[in-house]
């Protein structure tokens, strides 16, 4: 069974996420800002990331750029998600170590498929 850790400070998004993936045979794990991301990430080693940009304590972005400088994590693929997509998101997103980049509002079944193209479901 593969893990995917979504780092979201919104629960309504994690609520959306987490009916997304009840059907499927991913396990969801959760985190409510950047630095639990990380250390949740640190923790668990799950097979993908969903990282919201907007997060307390440290910024979405930032959370990518430690988990890319970390051996441990260095490899887990990344989506990440912002609600206010500007000119450039997509490419700092990429420049941080995202594997994926997605805007809100976004169609649930695109990021399924975004997140089954990354790690398909065993």
């Amino acid at each position: 069974m593969k893990t995917i850790l979504y780092v979201e400070d919104n629960e309504f998004n994690r609520k959306i996420v987490r009916h997304l993936l009840a059907r499927t045979t991913y396990r969801l794990i959760e985190a409510t800002d950047g630095e639990a991301g990380v250390t949740t990430a640190r923790e668990a080693l799950p097979d993908l990331v969903i990282m919201d940009i907007q997060l307390p304590k440290q910024s979405g972005l930032e959370a990518t750029r430690e988990l890319r400088a970390d051996p441990a994590t260095a490899d887990i693929p990344i989506i990440v998600i912002t609600s206010f997509a500007l000119a450039g998101d997509e490419e700092k997103a990429r420049e941080a170590g995202a594997a994926a980049y997605l805007a809100k509002p976004y169609s649930p079944r695109e990021l399924l498929q975004m997140i089954r193209n990354l790690v398909p479901e065993s």
